[in-house]
Formats: structure tokens, sequence, C-alpha cells
């Protein structure tokens, strides 16, 4: 843990230098910011490009997928938590630990709450309680049995008697037996290939430990190898705000003129665009008069000769209808009714009394001379040449700039020094080499590392062969008494073969009885050791219950909050725990961020001294911008508005001249009296009447075409013009008015308000040069929390160790004892089924023979030996029991 703190406040001295230009940002006034927001244009601050910090890129990869064997401990996990379902109790550990940090006697036990905590515990653990209590159990028994099982075999009891009854369902028995037992040998192997699997995955495993470790400390030196060159990167992109600052200094015209004129544009545009619109609208004014005037003559002239035209043609078609032909009853009536038209041929408007434009034509020429658009474009270009005239006005501030990049570089050269106040590559470099002799010295340990797994291994595998013995045992016994059996022979008469494997199947269970209990105490002690292990550390671990409990507030000592701050910086105080920092270092997040270091060092007393310098603000203080000079509008475009607003427009009679235009040329449609005239013609017999008539049709049309048509262009045009000019003329003189009013008041705004622009503007430009600064801090406490000294190298060794004591170690070790354990509890039916088959497959002493008594006639059980002696055994008939005597030689019996 020596190195950890060792490592942390050897990043602290590194990071410190870049973060005290971060959380300045945090303490800049408020009033800055708000006048910034109440600006009503104010332009934003330029983004400085500052690159990207050197990254560093690490190599490992703490994730462990255990492929198929991961089937296995899957197997394992569900089966501990059958074992142990409970949650993980957190609580109950930070009592315990509370309540016990001075020592555990047993006199404290006695205590009530520990008496509670100890029930509360029992609970806990019941299930391995349970099982390990049947484990130990097994181990007791199994030798106590075995024994009384051999002494009962020697008094010819347990099936030690070397004499075998026949049944009729002897081979559905032995069959039977024989199935049972090559199904558990079965399960027993499996059990032993699932516990020799896990015992190589531990070795494949140790073997793939090196690898983690080796990318590990790769990290570590690349971690230290990177800090300098990224804190260094930090300093030295102050100089990129500076040389920004220094660029719109020695701009100041451009830049503090273009804020100015934009203050000011919004009241003085619009003021000079409505001018220059009413400029346009003389222009217009001129054009729409004339137009008026040129449309009046023509009206008047075209009307004269039109109604002379009209008159003439009405005069010629009474003419006509006078004439005797019309006089004919059948004809008379058509050019009667011709007749009764008559009346409406006949001019409609007279535009002989319309009122003339001339004299307001003439005031408008003589307004014209005076060229109002070039007056408003010289008030436009005065007051566009704001930026030049603050730049000749700002010539002490252009004069101060090497005192301010004398500033700017005392400042540069703060930082700098600051984070040369600690040797910071020196102790990253001892770091290295504190490193590499740690690597080195933990190579040292991999021989003897690998001669520990081996024995291990060794030891392992000899346990295995103990199991191996028995099915080895087994499985010879099944295939000596199955290939050696023969249906024919008596149990006395059985081949040697047959005889065989019953001795091998009663080996089995010799040997089954002496490594059982040995067996179940190795599996006993692994599953209470590496069960809870799994429970109450690798569990808690993979889901950070653990992190809860080491950070538990005053968890080691009631007067200390947390304890990782506590051991770190002897500040137990700082809101720091354990859990929050693995969760920043898993996101590769920096160590200055994930050990929360702003609260260690006091940056904001060194910002308020160096970036945030108020000798930068003061060099702006003495600027003064005389607008006094800007001219919007000369007097002679005043009166030239003056003028246009009195020049007669108003005064037109528009109604007139709309009533007039709004009229037709004629009282009737030509082109429709033409046609009816026509169609009345085409009623009449043919003749000099009709032709006549068509003629006249003709004429009308003629004077239609000739006429009345270009009138009609010339109305058309002259109520365009009176419309525009009434337009124009509404409200005129107060639109004058308000023009002359916007102009007067930007104006005003200029000579007596113009201090006050150029006070808030400066303002903002000395925000926006602050505003670079900001910019830098800002990305300096970004780059501090996500890209300097990224500390994945410490999630990874969390992480590693995690891989490496769990699923490298604890996994397989569990795994081991899970097969083992079956294998264990399988031998007992292994026992029972061996010791059942093997009295079908040995060669007994005696056996039964059935035959009938001479004497009685009736039929009595003798038993046979080996020799050929017979015994009387019982009778059905005989109250009396008959023993044959025997050969010389003593009878065998057999223990197994």
């Amino acid at each position: 843990m020596l190195w950890t703190r060792w490592l942390v406040l050897l990043l602290c001295w590194g990071a410190t230098s870049g973060e005290q230009q971060a959380d300045e940002r945090d303490q800049a006034p408020a009033g800055v910011r708000a006048d910034s927001r109440r600006q009503r244009s104010p332009p934003p601050v330029e983004p400085l490009d500052f690159g990207f910090v050197p990254a560093a890129v690490y190599d490992t990869h703490a994730y462990y997928e255990p492929g198929s064997i991961g089937i296995l401990f899957h197997m394992v996990h569900a089966f501990l938590y059958v074992v142990q379902p409970n949650s993980f109790p957190k609580d109950l550990i930070v009592k315990v630990i509370q309540q016990n940090m001075g020592g555990i006697k047993i006199e404290e036990w006695r205590k009530p709450e520990n008496v509670v905590l100890l029930l509360q515990w029992i609970h806990y653990e019941a299930g391995f309680i349970v099982c390990a209590t049947l484990g130990i159990a097994f181990v007791v028994l199994v030798p106590i049995i075995a024994t009384c099982f051999c002494v009962c075999r020697c008094c010819e009891n347990c099936g030690g008697e070397m004499h075998q009854r026949q049944r009729k369902n002897a081979d559905c028995h032995r069959g039977f037996f024989t199935a049972s037992l090559i199904a558990i040998s079965v399960f027993i192997i499996l059990g032993v290939l699932i516990a020799y699997a896990a015992n190589h995955n531990v070795s494949t495993q140790i073997r793939s430990t090196r690898r983690l470790i080796n990318t590990n400390m790769r990290d570590l030196k690349t971690f230290a190898n990177n800090t300098p060159a990224q804190v260094e990167y930090l300093t030295a992109q102050y100089t990129t705000a500076k040389n920004k600052v220094l660029s719109d200094l020695d701009n100041i015209g451009p830049l503090l003129g273009g804020r100015i004129h934009s203050q000011l544009e919004k009241e003085v545009v619009p003021s000079l665009d409505t001018a220059l619109r009413m400029a346009g609208a003389m222009r217009e004014t001129k054009e729409a008069l004339e137009t008026v005037n040129t449309s009046l003559e023509v009206l008047q002239d075209g009307m004269g000769k039109l109604q002379a035209s009209v008159t003439g043609e009405r005069a010629s078609l009474s003419n006509t209808l006078s004439d005797p032909a019309c006089t004919n009853g059948a004809v008379s009536p058509t050019c009667n009714t011709i007749r009764s038209t008559l009346s409406q041929l006949g001019v409609n408007a007279d535009y002989s009394k319309l009122p003339d434009v001339s004299h307001a034509l003439v005031n408008i020429n003589t307004i014209l001379r005076t060229d109002l658009s070039n007056i408003v474009q010289k008030g436009y270009a005065s007051f566009n040449d704001t930026p030049k005239l603050v730049k000749e006005q700002t010539k002490n501030i252009v004069s101060a700039l090497p005192r301010v990049k004398g500033m700017l570089d005392k400042i540069g050269t703060e930082i700098t020094s600051f984070s040369k106040m600690f040797p910071v590559e020196a102790s990253l470099a001892n770091f290295t080499t504190f490193l590499n002799e740690r690597q080195k010295a933990i190579e040292s340990f991999y021989p003897q590392i690998d001669q520990m797994d081996f024995y291990r291994w060794i030891g392992c595998v000899a346990v295995l062969c103990m199991v191996v013995l028995v099915l080895a045992f087994n499985v010879l016994g099944l295939l000596c008494g199955t290939c050696g059996y023969d249906k024919q022979a008596t149990p006395t008469t059985r081949g040697c073969l047959s005889n065989t494997g019953g001795n091998l199947l009663m080996a089995g269970v010799g040997f089954s009885f002496i490594f059982a209990w040995v067996l179940m105490a190795i599996v006993t002690s692994l599953f209470v050791a590496g069960g809870n292990i799994e429970k109450m550390i690798c569990e808690p671990l993979a889901n950070r219950q653990l992190f809860k409990i080491i950070d538990t507030p005053f968890l080691v000592h009631p007067e200390k909050k947390n304890f990782l701050p506590g051991m770190l910086f002897q500040n137990p105080n700082i809101d720091l725990t354990l859990g929050s920092m693995y969760r920043e270092c898993y996101e590769n997040n920096g160590l200055y961020h994930a050990l929360q270091l702003e609260t260690m060092f006091n940056i904001n007393s060194f910002l308020n001294r160096t970036v945030y310098n108020r000798d930068l603000a003061k060099v702006f203080e003495g600027v003064q911008v005389d607008l006094q000079n800007v001219t919007l509008l000369e007097q002679a475009g005043r009166d030239n508005l003056i003028n246009f607003a009195n020049s007669g427009i108003g005064q037109i009679d528009y109604d007139a001249y709309l009533t007039e235009v709004n009229k037709g040329v004629t009282l009737v449609d030509l082109l429709s009296f033409a046609t009816d005239l026509e169609a009345q013609a085409d009623q009449l017999p043919r003749g000099a009447l009709e032709n006549a008539l068509r003629g006249h049709a003709s004429s009308i049309r003629l004077i239609h075409r000739e006429q009345v048509v270009p009138m009609e262009q010339a109305m058309s045009t002259l109520s365009q013009s009176i419309k525009k000019l009434q337009r124009t003329s509404n409200d005129l003189p107060v639109k004058v008015t308000n023009i002359l009013s916007a102009i007067d008041a930007a104006e005003y705004l200029i000579t007596h308000n113009a201090s006050h622009v150029v006070k808030q503007e400066t303002k903002g430009y000395v925000q926006s040069l602050v505003g670079y600064f900001r910019q830098y801090t800002e990305w300096v406490k970004n780059s501090l929390t996500a890209e300097v000294a990224q500390c994945k190298p410490i999630s990874n060794i969390v992480d590693s160790m995690e891989i490496v004591a769990c699923s490298f170690i604890i996994d397989s070790v569990n795994t081991f004892w899970f097969g083992l354990g079956g294998c264990c509890i399988l031998l007992i039916p292994s026992i029972i089924f061996s010791v059942k088959l093997a009295k079908y497959y040995r060669r007994m002493d005696t056996e039964d023979v059935f035959e009938d008594m001479v004497n009685t006639g009736n039929q009595g059980e003798q038993v046979c030996d080996i020799h050929g002696n017979l015994a009387v055994i019982s009778s059905p008939y005989n109250d009396t029991l008959t023993r044959f005597p025997r050969a010389s030689a003593p009878p065998s019996y057999s223990i197994w």
C-alpha cells in the first residue's frame, strides 16, 4: 500500500500546475457574465484550438472468458447459491467490524449485541454449516462403518459367508446390480474428469497470470512516462491563449470599433435606411407624376377624337335606318330595335375637368436637384468609419502592447515555474525504476511458483488417482465378472475369470473404505474455504458490494469518516470513496478527478494572481473614443425631406382621378354593340340595307381598336400612378417627421451616449480577452478530468486481481471439490452394489443342492461343499437336522 500512496502524491505534484487554471472559472465575477448577457449583440468569443493531450495507450484488457469450462463454473455457482441463497450481509459485516476493531475477545462475545451478531452470522452460514456437518459426519462414520463391516464379514455375516442361495430371479438381480454399478462408475468418471479439468485449469491460468502481470506493469510504466509530457503540454498551451490575446490587442481598431459599430448600428442603420427609402420614394413620385401628366394629355386628346368618331358613326347609322327599306313590314321591327340603341353610342368619361399635376411635378424636380441618396450614403460612410476612428483614438493601447505582452509572459512564466516546483520527472523516473525492480522481483518468483504449482498438480492428481484406483477395480471387476460368468456353472464351480472379477470388486470396496473418508475430509475443507471465499469475497467484489463495506463512513474509527482519504491523505473528511475512485478509473478518467485532488490544493488564489490578472483590465480603463464628428444626415438632406413633404402631392384630388379612370371609355362596349348590330343584320333579307349595317359594325370595331384600346391602356397606367402617388402622399409629413426624429435620436445617441457605449463595449472586449483565458482554464479542467494521467491501470490492477484470485483460482478450486465431492458421495452406492454383485461372480465354498430322500421319499434341502460332501440343511418333513461328514480340509471364509 505504500507504493500506492507514493504514486498518488507523485501524480498530485504533476497535475497541480495544470489544475491551477481550472477552478477560477467558477470564481469569475457573476456580474461579468450578467453584463455579457445584457449586451444587445455580444459577439461570441472565438473558440480556441488547444489540440489534443498526448494520449496513453494501455495494453491490459482485464476481461476473462473461461470458455467451455465456464459451464462447470456456472454449475458450481448454482450449487453454492442453493447452499447459500442469502444476500450479501453488508450491514452484518459492518457491525462486526465496528464492534471488534479493538480485537476479538472471548468475554466480549457474551454481550447481547455480540450474541445477536453471532446468531445472525450462523443464520447466514446455515447452508455451509449443514454441509460441513454432513461432511464431518461422513469423515467420522466411514472408518467406523468400514471396521464394523469387516468384523461383520469375519463372523460370516454381511455377505461374508461363502455361500449363495439359489433364487429364481438371480439373473435379474445380477443385471440390475451390474447396470447400477456401471452407471455409478460413469458418474464417478465424470466427477474425476471435472476435478481433473479444474486442476489443469489452475495450472494453465497461472501461466496466463504472467501476461496480466507484465501488461499491468507496462501500463504503469506508460502511466508514469506519459504524465510529465501531458502536464507539460497543458502548461505549453497557455501560449495559444496568450497569442490570441495579443493578436486581438494588435487589431483593437477593427475589433473594438466593430463592437461599438455593432452596438450603435441597431439604432443608426434603420434610421438611415428609412431616409434612403424615402429618397427612392422621391424618384418614384417624380416618375408617377410624369406618367400622370402624360397619360392625362393622351386621354384628353383621345377623348375629343373619340367623341367626334362616335358622333359621326351614330349619325351615319341613323341615316341608314331612315332608308325606305326600313318601312317594310317585315324589316321594320329590326330597324326600330337598332334605332332604340343609337343613344348608347357615346363617350362616358370626361378628363377635361381633372386637376393638373404640373405644379407638383415642378416641385419634385426642384427637390430632386439635391441628391438625397448621396447624402444618406455619406451618413453610412461616416458611421462605418467608426472602427477607423477607434483605431486612431486607441493608439495608446497599441503602444502599450509591449507592456501587456510582458504581463502575459510573466503569467506564463509563473505557470511554468509552478509546474517545475515539484520534481515530477525525477520522481516518475524513480517510480519507473521502482516498477522495474518490482517486476524483476516478481519474475524471480516464477520458478518457485511453477514448482509449487507442479507439486499442487501432483497432489491433486494423486488424490484423483485414489478414485481412479477404485474405478479401475470396479471396471476390471465388471469386465472379468461379466466375461467369465457362466450361467451353467454352479456357485462352487465358477471359473477363475469370474472369481477374479468378484475379488476385484471386493478389492474396490476395500479401497473405497480406505480412501472415501480421506477424500471427504479434503472436499469438506476445500468446500468451506472456497465456498466462503466465493460468497464473501468474489461475488461482492464482482458486484462492488465489497467497496460499499470499505466505504462505510466511520468503519475503522468513530472519528474518521472515510477510510481511503484517511489512508492516502491523512484527511478522512474528504468525500472520497473506493467505489467512486474505481468507477472513475474504470471509465479511464484522470487520476486528479478520481482522487478529488482539488480538495488538497487552493487553486483559486493562484489563478487570481496569475491568469486573471487585473492589470490587464487597467490598460483599458483610459480608453476614450470621441464620435462627435459622425454626421448621419446633412442639413441639405433634412431640407430635402421637408420640401418633399411640402411638394404638393398631398393636395392632388386623387378621388376625382380614380372616379374618372374607373369609368368606361364609352357608354357601351363597342365590340358588343358591333356584334349585336351584325346579329340584327342577319335577320334582314339580303340587300343594300344588310350590307350597310354590316359596314357600320365594321366601322365601330375599327373605332374600338384604334381609339378605345389605347385610351384604356392610358387609363390603366394613370390608375396605377395615381394609386402609387396616393400611397406615397398618405401621411407624408408624418413619415418625414418620423425619419428626421429617428435620425436625430441616432445622432443624439452617438454624440451624447457614445461614452457609455464605448465603456460598455470596452468592457465586453476585455471580457472577450478574458474569455480566451477562460477557455484555457476550462480546457485544462476537462483535460485533467478525462485525459491527463488516465488511471485505467489502477482499475485494471483491481480487475486483474479479481480475475486471478477468483476466476483463475477460486472457481477452479470450487470446481475441483465439486467433482471430487460427487465422486465421494457416489462411492457409497458403489460399495453397496459392488458387494452385492461380487456374490454373483466369486466362487462359493458351498451351494444349495436339491435331491430326493431315498428312505422317506421326501425332498430335503442339502448343502454341498466344494469337495462334494453333502449336509442336510433342512427338511419340511423332519424335525431333526442331519449333518453329513465333511472333508478334513477346514472351511474357507472371506472378509470381503
